[in-house]
Parts: C-alpha cells; sequence; structure tokens
C-alpha cells in the first residue's frame, strides 16, 4: 500500500517555523515525509532531522528525502535529546511535531487502527510491543472505563468496558470489527443511529496502546530544551487532550515569577524562557477542510524561545 498522507497546516508550519537556510531543523513526526520535504527544501548549509517510531514510516521518508540536507532517524520524538546527542547535534533553530496517526496507519486496514475495515486488533504505531488485543482482553473492566472515558471522553464508558469483560469472557475479542460490534451493542440504539460510536473507544485504545500523552508530555519538555535561543517550536494536534497538555506547558515556559502573590517583591528571579507566537491556535481554512477531512480538528501552536535556563 502506497504510504498516503495529506500534510496539515502545510504552509502554516512553514511560516511558523520561520526557516534559515543555514539552520538545524527537525520533524519529530516524520510520517509521510510532507512536512519534513517542505522544510528541507528551504535548508542550504543547514540539516533537518527527520524522526518517526513507525518502522514504515522511517523508510518511505528515507526514499522521499533522498538528495536532500535530511537525515533519518528510528525513533520516538520522546527521545529527542538522545537523538540529537549521537548525531553530535547540541541544539535546534526549529521543531515540528504533527501528533496523533497518519492517513496511512488509518488507512492501512492491517494495522488495526480502523473501525471500518476488519483486521487484528494492534494499533501500535512502532509495530511492538503492547498491542490494542493485549489492552481489550486484558485490562480490568474499571481500567478500561477509565481510559475510555479519559481518553475518549465517552459517556457510554462504563457499559461499554463492561460489555468488553463480558464478551471476551466467551472468546478473546481478536479484531476490529469484532471489537466495534461490541461498542455498538453497549450504546443506546439512538446513539449508534447519529454517528458511529466507535471513534472515542478506538481513539482512547490506541492513545493507551502508544502512551501518546506520556510521550508527548516528556517531549514538550526536551524539545523545548533542545531549541536555541530564538528557535521556535510547532505542535499540531488534533484531539483536546493533546492541545491542552501542549497549551499548558507552553503557557509554563512563558511564565515568568513564581513567588507566592502575598511576597511585596520577587525573591525567585524567573523570568520567562518562551513567548507565544500564536496566542491562539491556527486552525485550516475552510478549503483545507474541504481538501481534506481529516484536518478539521488540527490545531497549531507555536512558542519562540527567548532564553535557555529557567532562572
Amino acid at each position: 500500500m502506497e504510504f498516503k498522507h495529506v500534510s496539515v497546516l502545510l504552509n502554516e508550519c512553514i511560516e511558523g517555523l520561520d526557516i534559515k537556510p543555514d539552520g538545524i531543523y527537525c520533524d519529530g513526526t516524520a510520517g509521510g515525509a510532507g512536512h519534513s520535504r517542505e522544510i528541507a527544501k528551504r535548508l542550504t548549509t543547514g540539516r533537518l532531522i527527520a524522526v518517526d517510531r513507525d518502522p514504515e514510516a522511517v523508510a518511505v521518508a528515507t526514499e522521499r528525502l533522498s538528495g536532500l540536507p535530511a537525515t533519518v532517524v528510528h525513533g520516538n520524538y520522546s527521545e529527542l535529546d538522545e537523538i540529537f546527542a549521537r548525531l553530535g547535534l547540541d541544539g535546534a533553530d526549529g521543531i515540528l511535531m504533527d501528533l496523533g496517526v497518519s492517513s496511512y496507519q488509518l488507512d492501512n486496514a492491517e494495522r488495526g487502527f480502523s473501525y471500518h475495515a476488519d483486521a487484528p486488533l494492534d494499533m501500535r504505531m512502532s509495530s511492538e510491543g503492547l498491542s490494542a488485543r493485549d489492552v481489550v482482553n486484558g485490562y480490568d473492566e474499571r481500567t478500561l472505563a477509565r481510559i475510555i472515558f479519559e481518553y475518549g471522553d465517552e459517556k457510554f464508558s462504563r457499559n461499554i468496558a463492561k460489555k468488553i469483560v463480558q464478551v471476551r469472557e466467551e472468546k478473546p475479542i481478536e479484531t476490529t470489527l469484532e471489537l466495534a460490534e461490541v461498542i455498538k451493542s453497549a450504546v443506546p440504539q439512538k446513539v449508534r443511529r447519529e454517528k458511529n460510536p466507535c471513534k472515542k473507544t478506538f481513539q482512547a485504545i490506541r492513545i493507551e496502546v502508544n502512551a501518546e500523552l506520556e510521550h508527548l508530555s516528556t517531549a514538550l519538555d526536551k524539545a523545548f530544551d533542545l531549541l536555541n535561543v530564538g528557535g521556535r517550536l510547532c505542535i499540531i494536534t488534533f484531539h483536546s487532550l493533546e492541545d491542552r497538555l501542549v497549551k499548558q506547558r507552553f503557557k509554563s515556559f512563558c511564565q515568568g515569577c513564581i513567588c507566592p502573590p502575598d511576597f511585596p517583591v520577587c525573591v525567585c528571579g524567573r523570568t520567562p524562557r518562551g513567548k507565544l507566537i500564536t496566542k491562539k491556535p491556527i486552525e485550516p481554512t475552510d478549503t483545507e477542510n474541504e481538501e481534506n477531512k481529516r484536518a478539521h480538528s488540527a490545531k497549531l501552536r507555536i512558542i519562540e524561545k527567548i532564553k535557555n535556563d529557567p532562572q
């Protein structure tokens, strides 16, 4: 299957990175190399580090970035500091992370991300480690309900978790469509008529399988620390959990004094390390939403580093 992925907010990302031809840049989620190619094409003596945890994406990015000033690395964006150290690099002038699952991963039924086609329950972006099958058949009812509620914002999470446990007592739930049928049977008929009720639960399980929020939290700190002064960090999110985490972390980077409010003068000496380039997130235009249905929930936030040390 061809690795297809339409880059979301492409022009906005390129503009937001404020690319310098001799700079060091990183695409922490290379995917189909759409963003990566546009960054690398603008470099002369500079260099792009394109990172992805999906070995299939690494192979595609390596091919598509051939002949450009780019190095492709198989790894997780939560390991950016280690990756840069191995490459002998001590800083970046811009870092981009396009979060979530790629169109290729969704459209490739064998990967088990989609509830529209039957495939083994997998959902692993890295193709190794804990799988969706392990979560669905191994987690207890209470934990399943919590994950589905917290990561999927699913109000029928308890019903769905209970039904999953009931069904798997007879036989393990092995495929995406088997899980989809269990979910549908656990929600009211009215909900099934209004929209596909599987989206939120599949999202929740995918986030758990790939430890997406944990990796993102680590990556935000490491990416900002890696930035050179004047460098920019651009993050595209696709759901509220990601966006809230990015928003709060960016706010902390821009925070100055942390003394108690009743102190007459500042004694901590803390000054902001960053400044927001986007006070509000950039969202796709109506035209982009029409051309790419998967762009509609995207939000781009950009921060610039203004000093190195927190004190």
